[in-house]
């Protein structure tokens, strides 16, 4: 009888014992700190380094940037290097007459998860107060622990203040460039401060900048009604069923409405070459392109 009565408070021991090591293990879960990253953004050395790499010139009226293609591939490179952070938005600085927003910029603000920041554009056409739009927002979210990792794209000396107050509070700041085709586009003191570097090389930018030599498109063909470019979608979708079969169809399907990079560019070139219209910058186009694909995909269910 003694011997059943102690190995029964043994057993019972033992249980509150694993009970009390489970609930430390969630409260310690429910306290620790969640890894959150954000991408910061200097659009004009992106236009100026991105076309210099990919068509060689910098003078953004000679090349077109498909800028939601690019966010995107941003998003994803930044979700392959931060596992298990949480994306809280991309910013993305740029310059403009007034800070009154062009029509491009106004459709990059009407993208998911972003936030365009303007300074000033002088008569040269020359960024004004961007460095200190980094450096506010970047010490901001560092200071009420908003974020644990930024990506900040860009190469301005000027950017080390940012990069510094950010690290007083403890934030990470990973350096991103573009592929210099001779020497470098971002300064050594910049290089120096941050917490690792990495390059966007040519493959990575190309499928996002073509060289603007004709209006080829918009003169071909008036712009395309919602239902137009729903049917191309939808086309498309068709098209590539029939060329790569159920099985990689099914994992894209999978993964709605989320759409990898990759194959959210291969959508919009077969769009654009169907619809003899460019879509780039038409954010309402392209969601209708995306709706139209899915739409399809989703009769395999």
């Amino acid at each position: 009888m003694n011997d059943d009565l102690a190995a029964l408070t043994a057993s019972i021991e033992s249980t509150n014992g694993l009970l009390q090591r489970v609930l430390a293990a969630v409260a310690k879960a429910q306290t620790a700190p969640q890894s959150t990253h954000a991408l910061f953004v200097d659009a004009g050395y992106l236009y100026a380094a991105a076309g210099r790499l990919v068509v060689g010139t910098e003078d953004r009226r000679a090349f077109e940037l498909d800028t939601e293609g690019v966010i995107a591939a941003l998003i994803d490179r930044a979700a392959a290097l931060f596992q298990d952070s949480r994306l809280l938005r991309v910013y993305w600085y740029d310059g403009a007459r007034r800070r009154i927003h062009t029509a491009e910029q106004q459709a990059i603000a009407e993208l998911p998860d972003v936030k365009v920041r303007l300074g000033n554009l002088n008569a040269n056409n020359q960024q004004k107060g961007v460095d200190g739009l980094i450096r506010s927002d970047l010490e901001a979210l560092a200071r009420n622990r908003a974020i644990t990792d930024a990506a900040l794209l860009g190469g301005d000396e000027d950017l080390v203040p940012a990069v510094e107050a950010a690290q007083e509070y403890g934030a990470r700041v990973h350096l991103w460039g573009i592929e210099a085709p001779d020497g470098r586009n971002q300064a050594e003191p910049l290089l120096w401060e941050v917490d690792s570097q990495r390059t966007l090389d040519l493959p990575f930018l190309k499928p996002y900048v073509s060289r603007r030599a004709t209006a080829a498109f918009e003169a071909a063909a008036a712009r395309p009604t919602w239902e137009e470019v729903r049917f191309v979608g939808a086309q498309i979708a068709a098209r590539w069923l029939a060329e790569r079969g159920p099985e990689p169809m099914e994992a894209l399907l999978a993964g709605q409405p989320y759409l990898p990079g990759s194959d959210d560019q291969d959508l919009l070139v077969q769009a654009e070459g169907l619809l003899g219209y460019s879509l780039r910058g038409q954010s309402d186009l392209r969601r209708a392109l995306r709706d139209g694909f899915w739409e399809r995909l989703r009769t395999l269910e």
